[in-house]
């Protein structure tokens, strides 16, 4: 599998990362803001997923290895996982930090720099999403799309710190004046709230992979493909298995026969294979698909 074309996306969403961290974690300290601060943290942890989806792009692509004979299919859900339970950690220390500045009074922001530096961030990170999904949806690739919503995320937390500092400035010299130094905090309880959900829910869903889960929409068409095939071809019944690791699926089908029935010769039988493939649309590589036909039920 010809994974250079991803690697090289990885690589170049690699270097933004880092230049989107090091802006945060100056712009944090420099203005007094958390909620940039945890931009900054953020991506950092971006950094190291990224790393990681790289090293296992690399793998993927030798499809496999005397020690590992079915490919390295299984380490991208492993990776998603690891990135959403990592990021959803990310979040929680957020949150925590946010009380605690809530709890204490709250701090001074220097709003005006803090605004400039936080709509720069945001769309840096938007771009970055944009043009990553594209190269994620053309290439269908798993790992680019978690790379997505990395920054995706990055971006709108970053665009709330805008609409939250732009609040701050109007209400500087009010009669809501005492609510400002509260913001920041405010603003990264809602931030940190509102992106948890989602690396928990792709963590969730990559845990399922790795536990080799039945995905439920595989699992339907290749019943509804088999039951029609062994009703038209009079056979006695089937099992079937099936998983999906990474962009991998994998799909094991046994067909009961009677033990008088005569299947043709191996080119007959490899058409019938091939039947089945095609009505599964599985012919194409992203597909381990093995099918026999057997007249003992322990077979099945």
């Amino acid at each position: 599998m010809d994974t250079a074309r991803e690697q090289r996306i990885l690589l170049l969403s690699i270097g933004m990362t880092v230049a989107v961290s090091a802006a945060g974690f100056m712009g944090g300290l420099l203005v007094g803001s958390q909620a940039i601060l945890f931009d900054g943290i953020y991506s950092l942890v971006d950094v190291a997923l990224t790393l990681v989806s790289l090293s296992v792009l690399r793998l993927v692509a030798r499809e496999q290895s005397p020690r590992f004979q079915y490919g390295y299919w299984h380490l991208e859900p492993m990776v998603e996982a690891l990135g959403g339970v990592i990021l959803s950690l990310a979040c929680v220390y957020a949150l925590a930090n946010a009380v605690i500045g809530l709890t204490t009074g709250g701090h001074v922001v220097k709003f005006g720099p803090a605004l400039w530096w936080a709509g720069l961030i945001s769309a840096t990170n938007l771009g970055m999403a944009a043009f990553v999904a594209g190269q994620a949806r053309r290439l269908h690739s798993p790992l680019l799309w978690l790379d997505v919503r990395a920054w995706l995320l990055g971006g709108l937390m970053a665009l709330a710190v805008v609409l939250a500092f732009l609040l701050a400035l109007a209400l500087q010299d009010g009669p809501w004046q005492h609510w400002v130094p509260y913001l920041d905090s405010i603003v990264l309880l809602l931030i940190s709230l509102a992106v948890l959900p989602v690396p928990t829910r792709a963590a969730f869903k990559a845990l399922r992979e790795v536990l080799q889960v039945a995905p439920d929409d595989l699992d339907q068409r290749v019943q509804q493909v088999m039951q029609a095939f062994v009703r038209e071809r009079g056979y006695a019944g089937f099992t079937s298995h099936v998983a999906k690791m990474g962009r991998m699926r994998f799909i094991e089908i046994h067909v009961l026969t009677d033990p008088a029935t005569p299947l043709g010769t191996v080119g007959e039988v490899d058409a019938m294979r091939d039947e089945i493939a095609v009505r599964l649309d599985a012919r194409g590589g992203m597909f381990w698909l093995t099918i026999d036909f057997t007249a003992d039920p322990a077979w099945t």
